[in-house]
C-alpha cells in the first residue's frame, strides 16, 4: 500500500504541501456527507511513525495510530491539511488514496475504535471507522 508521490522534481515535498480542499472545506461546513465525498474522491494526509522508502513504490510507510493508555482504544487520526497535525505527533506525514483508507480500515476494523479528523481543529470531526467504511463503499 503505496503513498501517492509527489511529481519528481528531486526535492522532498514538504508537508505544508500535503493538503486536500474538498476535505478542510466539508470539515469547515460539519457537513458529513461531504466528508465522505471528499474522503471517497481524494487524498487524506495521515500521520506517519516511519516514511516509506522513497524508491520503493510498495513501501508506504507505517501509520501512527494513538492508543489510549487508559482505556487501550485505538485511534487513527486523518487531517485534510499537514499544517492541521498537532506539533506532539510524529513529524512525518504521507498522503494516501481513497482506496488506501478503505484498505486500512477493513484491515484494522476491530482494533481501530474512532477515527478524529483535523483533531487539533480548525474544524475537527470524529466517526466510526464502519461509517467511513459505508461512505468509501458508497
Amino acid at each position: 500500500m503505496a503513498a501517492k508521490k509527489s511529481k519528481s522534481t528531486g526535492k522532498k515535498p514538504r508537508p505544508e504541501e500535503f493538503r486536500s480542499e474538498a476535505l478542510a472545506l466539508a470539515l469547515e461546513k460539519q457537513d458529513m456527507a461531504a466528508v465522505a465525498l471528499a474522503l471517497r474522491n481524494g487524498n487524506t494526509v495521515v500521520p506517519l511513525l516511519r516514511a516509506g522508502v522513497r524508491d520503493n513504490p510498495l513501501d508506504g510507510g507505517e501509520v501512527w495510530t494513538f492508543r489510549d493508555p487508559n482505556t487501550q482504544q485505538v485511534a487513527l487520526l486523518l487531517f485534510s491539511d499537514a499544517r492541521n497535525k498537532p506539533e506532539n505527533l510524529p513529524s512525518g506525514v504521507g498522503v494516501y488514496s481513497p482506496e488506501w483508507l478503505e484498505q486500512f480500515l477493513t484491515k484494522h476494523r476491530e482494533e481501530i475504535t474512532t477515527v478524529f479528523l483535523d483533531i487539533a481543529g480548525p474544524h475537527p470531526m470524529q466517526a466510526a471507522p464502519d461509517d467511513l467504511l459505508a461512505a468509501l463503499g458508497a
